[in-house]
């Protein structure tokens, strides 16, 4: 007689029934953790610094003046403090962005061998010549990193005697700002405020002793020294 009654299924041993659940558990904390490292840390690296804030905010205000000879200028959208750059001066000694601090200051990057770059000078010594003060600077460090005697004797023939010299022969105030995605090419220009926080950046150069130019830093300037 054929018996038509299912068997009973055999039962699952618990150790078995264990294995799905700790893989699960494992998957979801590695699912949090991910989270937290890339989620909540990437959240965070969007918001950037709270003390750059009103950085973006002048940058926000000043943006309609970026036009002309600046129409090339990125506005900041989000709050970062660039990198505490370091550098020397004409005698040698260790210089540091932050030796800045209080002050505007339009941060170029440039070199001899770079034929824009050294178009571009003159433009930034008159922009000097017409903004320098209390509140702002001009800070154009040299890349070459060779023979510094080329590069002093450069801006002494174009007559460039109000930018001061700095330099940095290793290069890293540019690789510096290239790990933040502030540096493409050459030249490299980044408008900074009084805190160290980006404004504006630009890969390549620009008129910055035109109209444009002017009217567009003095804007940035002011909400700058109105906090003082």
């Amino acid at each position: 007689m054929t018996n038509d009654m299912p068997e009973h299924p055999k039962p699952v041993p618990m150790a078995a029934r264990r294995i799905p659940i700790a893989v699960l558990a494992v998957l979801i904390g590695g699912a949090i953790g991910y989270a937290g490292i890339f989620g909540v840390g990437g959240l965070k690296r969007a918001s950037g610094d709270p003390a750059c804030r009103p950085a973006v905010e002048t940058a926000r205000k000043i943006a309609p003046l970026a036009h002309g000879e600046v129409a090339a200028l990125t506005m900041a959208s989000s709050p970062l403090r660039l990198p505490d750059l370091a550098f020397q001066d004409a005698d040698g000694q260790p210089k540091k962005l932050s030796d800045w601090r209080g002050k505007t200051v339009l941060l170029n990057l440039w070199a001899t061998w770079c034929v824009p770059c050294r178009k571009e000078m003159p433009a930034l010594e008159g922009l000097q010549e017409k903004l320098e003060g209390p509140n702002f600077e001009v800070v154009a460090v040299n890349i070459d990193t060779r023979d510094a005697e080329k590069v002093k004797n450069f801006l002494k023939e174009g007559k460039l005697d109000r930018l001061g010299y700095f330099n940095d022969q290793d290069a890293k105030v540019f690789q510096d700002l290239k790990a933040i995605g502030r540096a493409l090419g050459m030249p490299t220009s980044v408008l900074i405020d009084n805190q160290g926080c980006e404004i504006a950046t630009i890969a390549g150069p620009a008129q910055w002793d035109s109209d444009d130019a002017v009217k567009l830093i003095t804007a940035a300037i002011k909400p700058a020294a109105a906090a003082f």
